[in-house]
């Protein structure tokens, strides 16, 4: 297995990025494609893909919410390749891209059941704000980033 994670700025890359967000959640979960795909994804939203010998396997997403502050969203690992860190791996990689970008508080809304995924990465619920829901029931997490 040869990993390679990325920071997607091409085309082809963004649609690695779709291709494992319509594999692991818009098929496997009965998502529509437009919700799935909403008003965020485009140009303002940065994507993180990782590759296995050049396949797309595990993504993320961010996007500014508010000055100093992005939102992380749609970490998703193929069924395959769950279990091995794979969503650890690209979240690490987004949190680096935004740190360097300047932006300090990262906030996003956690699917009911996986929340300790994110904890042990650092995030914290804030039960004063509302998370995003729809789909999936979610809980409202942030962290703040070091300098």
């Amino acid at each position: 297995m040869s990993m390679e994670i990325v920071r997607a700025t091409e085309e082809y890359q963004r649609a690695g990025a779709y291709y494992v967000r319509i594999q692991a959640m818009a098929r496997q979960h009965h998502i529509p494609l437009p919700e799935e795909f909403d008003a965020i994804d485009g140009p303002g939203c940065r994507y993180i893909v990782l590759l296995d010998d050049g396949f797309p396997v595990a993504t993320c997403r961010w996007f500014e919410t508010a000055p100093g502050e992005v939102e992380i969203g749609r970490v998703v690992v193929l069924p395959d390749y769950r279990g091995q860190h794979l969503g650890e791996l690209v979240m690490r990689e987004a949190e680096q891209w935004i740190r360097e970008c300047g932006y300090r508080r990262i906030v996003l809304s956690s699917r009911v059941g996986v929340e300790g995924f994110y904890e042990k990465l650092g995030y914290g619920y804030n039960p004063a704000r509302e998370a995003h829901s729809g789909t999936f029931s979610c809980v409202y997490m942030e962290k703040l980033l070091d300098a």
